[in-house]
């Protein structure tokens, strides 16, 4: 009875995951997931570089400070829901990042990346993921990464 629920499922949610991707697509990322600036999409891959603002540390009063990095790097894209020209999908990303103010300034690091980006009307489209930071000689960063984008596909 498993094995035929189980196939059942799968042939329900087959058409939904079977979805595929425009062939490119170019965003602009308005807000900090990847990074803000420019994106491109080939497929399942993209390629992002920007600026990354985020939350490393606080300061002496317990207030959340903000820390600068240029960011560039690769997501992969997985698992296209729904059934838009454009669907929304699950990724996952690596990036190398370079610290430009505070505790990782002129740092280098890594930072990886897995979340969901969702289409909310038409071309506009927001990710909601978790982030690891990585950068030697400092303890691991784990930052939520919500972002807001506009894509252009073709």
């Amino acid at each position: 009875m498993k094995h035929i629920t189980l196939a059942g499922l799968l042939l329900i949610a087959a058409p939904t995951f079977a979805q595929r991707f425009p062939r490119n697509e170019i965003s602009i990322n308005a807000f900090r997931n990847p990074s803000i600036g420019l994106e491109y999409r080939r497929s399942h891959v993209s390629i992002h570089a920007g600026y990354y603002p985020t939350i490393v540390s606080q300061d002496g009063a317990g207030k959340n400070v903000t820390t600068s990095f240029v960011r560039t790097g690769l997501t992969y894209w997985f698992l296209p829901v729904g059934r838009r020209e454009n669907p929304s999908s699950f990724y996952a990303s690596a990036s190398y990042v370079r610290g430009l103010d505070r505790d990782y300034e002129a740092d280098n690091g890594a930072v990886g990346e897995v979340g969901f980006r969702w289409f909310i009307w038409k071309d506009l489209n927001v990710r909601i993921g978790a982030a690891v930071l990585a950068s030697p000689g400092k303890d691991l960063k784990l930052n939520p990464t919500p972002g807001i984008s506009y894509s252009f596909h073709w």
